[in-house]
């Protein structure tokens, strides 16, 4: 979970790694906004507080960039600060703002900006609710709402390329988003995470559409195409970082966690070692281990390891699989 620890640290020693980096010239940048949201989000304006309805707008949804569509808020995250401004508690990925010192008013601030494209979304401040104590203050005209059923999930178990490509098999998962998650170090590299000693776990960040597949049946496939009973390894990936864990988000999803692990105690030769942790962050891997089945489907590990994982889930799981061929673009 961020902290006003953390978001200094961001300003000050650099920014994590983005998902993707967005560049627009000028031009295009003004042809594709209106004035207003051009002169908030290119030129750094603020907008009149108590200008834009959304300051009243709480039903369930994401909020994304008004420039790249990046998602940056999760509804659920917003409350009424009375400000004038949307007020949000913590952005929907560790990664998706970045964080800039501004002392343009004659003191120093902590600036906001979307991590893809550079859009200014507004500040952030140290005085919000919740266990974070942070606030999101932006500008109405920097965002867009987006009314969406979309609900995200994180799993571990194993070399995140054969839980990526499980679930890219899935009906309803619109997204996979291989990384790291669970550990002691902000913006972990992937050289770090294989030592062992920044205490990350290798996992999949998974968006799912919950009216075709429910959190249940994402949990059953994930149990269902590793093995939870072995600590800290999957065959011959050895290493804390290659630990079963499931990261929750809410109660409710807890509880259906612990209701299939009951239900399945006991169907194994030895017992489930599966962590069972809240949600904090998640940090995306390289670029170049994102789909890496579907990139190297020839390569040794991938004929040798992750091609029968896929079968035996298809197997499964069958009626489960994407109405694409088993296979998400």
């Amino acid at each position: 979970m961020l902290d006003w620890e953390k978001i200094l640290k961001f300003a000050m020693e650099g920014n994590p790694q983005p998902d993707e980096v967005v560049r627009r010239t000028e031009e295009e940048w003004r042809e594709q906004l209106t004035a207003e949201q051009f002169h908030v989000t290119r030129e750094h304006g603020t907008e009149r507080p108590f200008s834009s309805e959304m300051c009243g707008v709480f039903e369930a949804g994401s909020y994304e960039c008004v420039c790249c569509g990046n998602p940056l808020f999760d509804g659920e995250e917003k409350f009424e600060s009375g400000t004038g401004w949307p007020s949000f508690t913590e952005p929907a990925r560790v990664n998706a703002i970045s964080y800039h010192q501004d002392g343009s008013l004659g003191m120093m601030r902590i600036e906001t900006r979307c991590n893809n494209c550079g859009a200014h979304l507004g500040h952030v401040f140290p005085d919000g609710p919740g266990p974070g104590g942070l606030r999101y203050c932006m500008n109405a005209l920097a965002l867009k709402k987006r009314n969406s059923r979309e609900a995200v999930a994180t799993f571990g178990g194993g070399c995140y390329w054969c839980t990526e490509a499980v679930f890219r098999q899935v009906r309803g998962v619109t997204s996979v988003v291989s990384g790291f998650s669970d550990g002691a170090v902000a913006s972990p590299t992937y050289e770090d995470v294989c030592t062992g000693r920044t205490g990350h776990a290798e996992v999949i960040q998974l968006t799912y559409d919950p009216d075709l597949v429910s959190y249940e049946q994402l949990i059953r496939i994930h149990l269902g195409t590793h093995d939870p009973t072995t600590l800290n390894r999957q065959g011959g990936d050895v290493g804390t970082q290659y630990r079963s864990i499931i990261l929750y988000r809410t109660i409710e999803e807890r509880e259906v966690i612990d209701r299939v692990l009951a239900e399945l105690d006991g169907c194994f030769d030895d017992p489930i070692v599966t962590e069972v942790k809240p949600f904090e962050s998640f940090y995306p891997a390289p670029e170049k281990h994102f789909n890496y089945y579907q990139e190297n489907p020839q390569q040794g590990y991938c004929q040798a390891v992750i091609s029968p994982k896929i079968a035996k889930f298809r197997k499964s799981f069958s009626h489960l699989l994407s109405d694409q061929d088993g296979a998400l673009r």
